[in-house]
């Protein structure tokens, strides 16, 4: 950090940094036996997870894209601050910013939290609930649990000036804009309330103990704990602060619940995530009859740790409490298991249903909406015994 001012390049005119696009929209490998591949993004198959520790190992962390994964240079990154909600307003062109190293040498914190892709099980309204819905059809792997170390973000907001009068901030990635059905709507950019800001989110700069990926944010990244995946915004260059309401196509266009029973503008801004399961286990998978399996899956909420979880092997004719291992932390997921004899040979469906600390349950249906967000009912999976 710069001596004298405090502030690394405090209201210097720093412009963003350059960025450069990778080959293809994803830099890392994409083996098919890690991930299903959907354009721009990648999903963890949840097979790859078995056997794996409470983290989701880097190299099968999925991957969101709105467009490629930019490839930045920290010599000349920075990260500015401007807006009415800073003192002396600070402007674009001449911001308060901060270097890599100025955000690396401010306390750390350190946290283990899971970030979900808003789209996230968005295929099963087609499929199980037979309704049509736009958008990449994830089943349940776009999820992971990662360590994330970086500055809380209300460290920076007030190292930077910021006042009482601020209402929201707005990140804005690094990415190239976002053009749909031939409209520019720029980079990706979402608003975020103050006491969200304030309360448990993070300016990560470390990914499971290492430096983030191209993918998953280098230089910097946001982690906002418990909430749609859209926020946690990737590769941030500035972040505005506003004494009056932010918005973006981000929190009007997209990432609103629209269809029946919504208003013509949609549902209020989509926040929390809602409660999910997933067995660790490929679809269609195949089992011995007679001989005994055990079966092992995730339970996750936006809303705190999760409770109990029952489990089906019968299409949820019956249920068994599956029991709970490990960690059982309000940010990540919780691992359960339960044996299972088949009984005969034929063809199954196995569901897991979650209860989290508020006593919410996974529904049977979700509610439907156009976009096929937030899709938390139980899911059915088919497995094959012989």
């Amino acid at each position: 950090m710069s001596a004298g001012l405090g502030l690394g390049s405090a209201m210097a005119g720093t412009p963003a940094a350059p960025a450069r696009a990778a080959d293809g929209p994803i830099v890392k490998p994409l083996p098919p036996e890690l991930f299903i591949v959907y354009g721009t993004n990648a999903e963890t198959r949840w097979e790859a997870m078995r056997g794996q520790g409470y983290l989701t190992p880097t190299d099968r962390f999925f991957v969101r894209n709105h467009t490629r994964t930019p490839l930045i240079d920290v010599r000349t990154w920075r990260l500015r601050l401007f807006g009415s909600g800073l003192h002396g307003s600070p402007t674009l062109d001449r911001p308060v910013a901060f270097s890599y190293e100025d955000l690396r040498g401010m306390p750390a914190r350190t946290i283990d939290a899971f970030i979900e892709c808003t789209g996230n099980g968005r295929s099963f309204y087609t499929t199980q609930q037979h309704q049509s819905v736009t958008g990449t059809p994830w089943r349940l792997g776009g999820v992971g649990v990662a360590r994330w170390r970086g500055v809380p973000l209300a460290h920076v907001l007030e190292r930077a000036g910021l006042t009482r009068r601020a209402v929201d901030i707005m990140p804005r990635g690094l990415d190239p804009d976002f053009i749909d059905a031939g409209r520019n709507h720029g980079r990706v950019r979402r608003p975020l309330p103050i006491a969200k800001a304030l309360d448990d989110v993070l300016l990560a700069y470390e990914m499971n103990g290492r430096p983030l990926p191209p993918d998953h944010g280098f230089p910097v990244r946001l982690v906002v704990p418990g909430w749609v995946g859209i926020a946690s915004i990737k590769w941030v260059g500035d972040i505005e602060v506003s004494d009056a309401p932010l918005s973006s196509p981000w929190n009007t266009v997209y990432y609103r619940m629209f269809g029946p029973g919504y208003p013509p503008e949609g549902s209020a801004p989509l926040t929390r995530q809602v409660l999910k399961s997933a067995f660790e286990l490929p679809w269609d998978a195949r089992f011995d009859a007679g001989r005994t399996t055990v079966l092992r899956g995730r339970s996750w909420s936006g809303d705190g740790a999760v409770r109990h979880v029952a489990v089906s092997t019968d299409g949820g004719g019956t249920w068994r409490r599956a029991a709970l291992h490990g960690r059982r932390s309000g940010l990540g997921w919780v691992r359960w298991e339960l044996p299972w004899r088949p009984p005969a040979p034929g063809s199954y469906e196995l569901l897991a249903r979650a209860t989290d600390g508020t006593g919410a349950t996974q529904p049977d249906v979700a509610p439907y909406n156009t976009l096929g967000y937030l899709f938390g009912a139980v899911v059915r999976h088919p497995v094959t015994v012989t």
